[in-house]
């Protein structure tokens, strides 16, 4: 419920009064000024709702147990993240071939819009980056995937289930196949080592990585062309 308070949380923008107040804490100007706002909002909204979300878990002294098995070690866990940004980066390539082949033309409008706000106000960065791949890997991965694990401890379905949604709620639905494999990759990577640290470590890798390379997509560009 926090979690979607949050995605929701955006709405309260449309109110005149409301966003008329908060555009006087911001710099810019016209067009870049209610760019501006969206990502301050998104950024403080997500830090909000994760303080609210460890504080909730903080109440549940088994909320990190859902998975059957031995944790992996700390640092092998860690690894496992590292390797997991390379694992997703294959598995994108293939569901980019995947929808290529079913006629979908590559490229998310969901992340375009996302770099076209963070060229405006890099602050965003915090919510896609870090903030958001916490919050997207608690809901997705240990409440979602974990609970249907708790339940029925079939992989399959948890990761299915969890993967769909996943893939859902980014409302990118012509990348459906994207995102759901992503997805599955994700929860692999969780019931691998046990260690919710695992998925997020890709999942800040990956975001982190598709930031940097469309930021600088003319210098790498030109790089390559010299």
């Amino acid at each position: 419920m926090t979690y979607i308070c949050f995605q929701l949380s955006s709405f309260l923008l449309w109110i005149p009064p409301l966003k008329k107040f908060l555009l006087g804490f911001i710099e810019q100007q016209g067009k870049e000024a209610d760019i501006a706002l969206v990502a301050w909002w998104s950024s403080i909204s997500a830090g909000i709702a994760l303080i609210i979300a460890f504080i909730l878990i903080s109440r549940n002294k088994n909320f990190w147990n859902c998975l059957k098995g031995d944790k992996m070690p700390v640092l092998p866990a860690i690894g496992w993240g590292l390797a997991g940004f390379f694992m997703i980066y294959l598995g994108q390539i293939i569901g980019v071939q995947i929808e290529s082949s079913l006629g979908i033309k590559p490229g998310s409008e969901n992340t375009e819009a996302i770099i076209n706000v963070t060229k405006t106000a890099p602050i965003m960065i915090l919510a896609s980056v870090i903030f958001g791949p916490i919050l997207e890997e608690l809901v997705f991965r240990r409440v979602i995937f974990g609970s249907i694990m708790e339940a029925q401890n079939n992989f399959w379905v948890a990761a299915f289930v969890s993967s769909i949604f996943f893939a859902i709620i980014h409302l990118d639905f012509s990348h459906i196949i994207l995102y759901t494999i992503t997805g599955f990759i994700f929860a692999f990577l969780y019931n691998k080592t046990k260690r919710l640290i695992t998925p997020i470590i890709s999942h800040m890798l990956l975001n982190g990585f598709v930031t940097y390379m469309q930021l600088n997509l003319d210098n790498i560009q030109q790089f390559f062309n010299q």
